[in-house]
């Protein structure tokens, strides 16, 4: 009998918890502000690499982690030893727009990448897999430029005019720089 005793003590405490639902705020609740509904979009399709505050740069990602990852975006032996995240802006009047930049050899020569960060409202960078890819190869320049125009890539230039030598800019539509996991 003392097993069913114990049994009834069991139920009896089961019946006396709790059960009155507290309401947890939602996480993902509904919102018609466009600054945090443009946010949402960015983090879902891109992943943060740095912020801007007090116009510095603080890279949330490391750069030996970022310089890896151009490595392995080229594929082609290119090794980066060098990134950067410049900005770019032709006036005071336009809106600001950030490059990821990744510099190094192969064979010897020159190569650079950049890709273009997209700028939230809370001066967090993301790079979107979406982003074109601006690769540049030198032939013969010991260090090339990218050009811009309106803040954008338009071209390149090589530190030196020597004769035969130039800077090949190659542009791709798309990145794969973090997989998806």
């Amino acid at each position: 009998m003392a097993p069913l005793a114990g049994g009834a003590l069991v139920l009896g405490g089961l019946t006396a918890c709790e059960t009155t639902k507290r309401g947890f705020p939602e996480v993902s609740s509904p919102t018609n502000d466009p600054d945090a509904l443009n946010r949402r979009q960015l983090e879902a399709t891109s992943t943060q690499v740095a912020d801007v505050t007090d116009g510095k740069v603080r890279y949330l990602v490391p750069k030996d982690q970022l310089a890896g990852a151009f490595t392995r975006q080229f594929g082609d032996g290119t090794s980066i030893n060098k990134t950067i995240i410049r900005k770019v802006q032709e006036t005071p009047k336009d809106k600001p727009v950030y490059y990821m930049v990744g510099m190094g050899l192969r064979n010897g020569m020159f190569r650079a990448m950049a890709l273009p960060l997209q700028t939230s409202s809370d001066n967090s960078l993301y790079l979107n897999s979406n982003a074109p890819r601006y690769i540049i190869t030198s032939v013969g320049c010991t260090f090339c430029f990218f050009n811009f125009e309106r803040n954008e890539i338009v071209g390149t230039s090589c530190e030196e005019n020597t004769g035969g030598s130039r800077c090949d800019l190659r542009v791709e539509t798309n990145n794969a720089f973090f997989p998806r996991r």
